[in-house]
């Protein structure tokens, strides 16, 4: 479970194909890798991986098959920056939403309106997402918890702050970029909920 504070700016080191459609990502992260072990959970923009090893400041992740064809993880290559964030502890400040690190679809950058303090940035939505985000309700780009500010049938729009735009991928995402979506967790279930007492479920 993650909260969508991105806690910091890693960098892929390597990207190893294992055979197969899975793969091998070293990234280099210093701050998260600090306590990091064997087995542990780190949300690579926005899609939780486990820990594999960790060697000065660098950890590797598996990735299936199955991560890398419903997230843009598949186009991360040598170089590129990514968000980070180690899995929320029980005694920790919720800072953002609840986040699990699981992917729901792939987004796109439909265009960027910078203003003096902050920027608006409104991002294309897969239609079948779409039902799940609402005005002012919660969503997790890239791994980064933000406000809607604004939505449309097959949009959103999310004004990021400077803070958000120097410390996140986000600052540099450009028109076009995809970038990996996970809407909030707590509406999906009430749509399972509400579609069950509509089909004459349990009630009680």
């Amino acid at each position: 479970m993650f909260t969508g504070i991105v806690e910091e700016l890693g960098e892929v080191v390597a990207v190893t194909e294992t055979g197969g459609d899975s793969a091998l990502v070293a990234i280099r992260g210093p701050l998260v890798t600090a306590d990091a072990r064997h087995g542990d959970s780190i949300a690579v923009n926005g899609v939780c991986l486990t820990v594999v090893d960790v060697d000065a400041g660098v950890f590797t992740a598996d990735v299936m098959g199955e991560t890398l064809r419903r997230s843009a993880l598949g186009g991360l290559g040598t170089g590129a920056p990514v968000n980070l964030e180690r899995a929320a502890a029980l005694n920790s400040r919720l800072g953002g939403h609840i986040v699990q690190g699981h992917v729901d679809g792939v987004g796109e950058v439909l265009s960027r309106e910078p203003a003096e303090q902050w920027e608006t940035v409104r991002f294309r939505l897969p239609a079948t997402l779409a039902r799940y985000v609402v005005e002012k309700g919660s969503i997790t780009v890239d791994g980064v918890s933000l406000t809607v500010a604004d939505v449309g049938p097959d949009w959103f729009a999310v004004g990021l702050i400077p803070t958000t735009l120097k410390l996140t991928t986000l600052g540099a995402r450009a028109v076009g970029d995809p970038v990996n979506l996970e809407v909030d967790v707590l509406a999906k279930y009430v749509e399972r909920l509400l579609g069950d007492r509509a089909a004459g479920g349990d009630q009680r």
